[in-house]
């Protein structure tokens, strides 16, 4: 079993995705190559702006169970539990089903050929309709519990109804298989039915107002995630230092400054409009070059240190979970890991082109006490997304000219960059594992993600 998973998220983001249990101790590394033409370093690619915009991560209570068929399998009657632990296993079961219909929805989404697309469909559509009625034959007697499955229930209608459209608003045509298409069709009214009219869930104001159904549903989701998404408490690390750095950097300005004008006080006599000039330059050179100065200091001091820290805390019994530190940027060429180097050094001829590496890594130590009950790990899902680093390409402007038949067409071609990723994960006093990632993409998305083979001197990481 992939100790992390690396998959494509949306048209131009990246997602890892890994488990943890109690006690748990490990560092993940991610060497970004991002090649020179990119345009992409330290002067337009702000660090930590990029971390806060394009960096997005969930940590939350897992239980094996990430597509519909192994929610279903692994599937254990909420009724049977005390008043404590209801609330739990009902949390946990419905964010478990709501993860698992938006991966599986997200992954049939990519299948492009109708003869693949359609059973998959089919099959998708029959899971969700077994699990909604063996989750709903759970349904609690005591009228306390009610209104936590209700809550419950009107989401994960809605939501398996939004996915399975969304699906069909991106299949592929073909009317061989209008009747699977019917089928989920039926099965989106049926859901619909259900919510509107036989559970009366929604007002009537609500369900005509598609602002309003939007943000009941967020509020719902937010509400099954009580006790199963951890609450996190980001702190950025370094303000004091970097404040020191400031008045350290304005101090030796201020020192050369101070020589200048001593300086030409001495070359000029008295007050005159030259010596007024003069001091004027001055000052405005002090101004140029009091940030260069600070931002030079500043990343000589930085390198190497963590930039946040992260706690992550049980929403219900407020206790803490986990510590994490977080590191994010550009590395020089001699900071790099002698292996981390070994292994771009495997590639092709044509590839070996010069580049920025941009670094992110995360500590996690998972607290030695357990876990809630039902819960027996913890998952951290990050996205990055790229679109920071799109902004910077060139947009495809090349045609390629083609001749049959004596004539002559062309068609127009998208310029592409290969991205290369290396992860490098260290579990506990374990080893270091390795694994290579080439991202192909665009201006406007990820072409493919493939993994790379690496130096037979290297360990690597599970696939």
């Amino acid at each position: 079993m992939a100790k992390i998973k690396v998959k494509q998220e949306e048209a131009l983001s990246i997602k890892f995705s890994h488990q943890m249990e109690v006690g748990h101790q490990r560092a993940l590394d991610l060497y970004f190559y991002l090649p020179t033409e990119m345009g992409i370093g330290d002067k337009t690619l702000d660090e930590e702006e990029y971390y806060h915009s394009a960096i997005v991560g969930r940590r939350s209570y897992y239980s094996k169970g990430l597509h519909l068929p192994l929610v279903q399998n692994r599937f254990v009657s909420i009724n049977k539990r005390t008043k404590e632990e209801f609330r739990f296993y009902l949390n946990l079961f419905a964010y478990q089903f709501a993860v698992a219909i938006e991966t599986d929805a997200k992954e049939l989404r990519q299948i492009t050929e109708a003869e693949q697309f359609y059973p998959a469909l089919a099959e998708l559509g029959t899971s969700v309709t077994q699990l909604l009625k063996k989750f709903r034959r759970n349904e609690p007697s005591e009228e306390k519990w009610q209104s936590y499955f209700a809550n419950a229930d009107n989401y994960l209608s809605w939501f398996c109804e939004q996915q399975l459209l969304k699906t069909l608003a991106y299949r592929p045509r073909n009317a061989d298989y209008s009747d699977i298409k019917e089928q989920i069709v039926n099965l989106c009214r049926a859901e619909k039915h259900y919510r509107e009219e036989e559970k009366k869930y929604n007002s009537t104001g609500t369900k005509q107002d598609a602002n309003r159904i939007s943000n009941k549903m967020l509020l719902l989701r937010r509400l099954i995630q009580q006790g199963v998404v951890l609450k996190e408490e980001l702190k950025t690390l370094g303000i004091g230092l970097k404040k020191f750095v400031t008045g350290l950097a304005t101090t030796l300005v201020m020192l050369v400054v101070s020589a200048l004008i001593i300086k030409a006080q001495g070359v000029f006599s008295g007050l005159t409009m030259s010596l007024i000039v003069t001091l004027a330059i001055i000052y405005g050179f002090r101004e140029i070059f009091k940030e260069d100065v600070r931002n030079a200091l500043w990343r000589f001091i930085q390198r190497g240190r963590p930039r946040w820290s992260r706690i992550l805390r049980d929403t219900s019994t407020k206790t803490v979970v986990a510590k994490q530190l977080v590191w994010l940027d550009f590395t020089r060429p001699q900071d790099i890991p002698a292996e981390v180097a070994e292994i771009m050094k495997q590639r092709h001829s044509q590839n070996k082109v010069d580049a920025e590496v941009l670094h992110y890594r995360i500590a996690t130590k998972v607290t030695n006490k357990e876990f809630e009950a039902g819960y027996s790990q913890i998952q951290e899902q990050v996205n990055f997304s790229l679109v920071p680093f799109a902004r910077h390409l060139e947009r495809g402007k090349a045609k390629i000219y083609k001749e049959q038949d004596g004539k002559v067409s062309n068609e127009s071609v998208e310029r592409r960059y290969q991205v290369n990723l290396v992860a490098v994960l260290k579990d506990g006093k374990g080893p270091l594992e390795y694994a290579r990632y080439k991202v192909v993409m665009s201006r406007s998305n990820i072409i493919e993600i493939t993994r790379s083979k690496l130096p037979a001197n290297v360990l690597e990481m599970a696939d």
